[in-house]
């Protein structure tokens, strides 16, 4: 990797981040909130489950691939 780039993998975990902090919120809001007439599986709750898996997947690759960590590239 060339000094001063940025991984790919930064900007999918940011967006996996903010994605699922969007679900995660959504669902929070439902969970308070029912609708008047829920789904077929309104009681899993899926959206809090999904969006709180993406929130802690985009985190890890944020951690992982952060601009500015001291990586060894294996070309050193």
């Amino acid at each position: 990797m060339r000094t001063g780039a940025i991984s790919i993998w930064f900007f999918v975990g940011v967006s996996l981040l903010v994605n699922g902090l969007l679900i995660f919120c959504a669902g929070i809001y439902e969970f308070v909130h029912p609708p008047e007439k829920p789904v077929v599986l309104f009681q899993v709750h899926a959206n809090v489950w999904w969006g709180a898996v993406l929130l802690l997947v985009g985190i890890v690759y944020c951690v992982v691939y952060a601009p500015g960590r001291n990586r060894v590239s294996a070309t050193s």
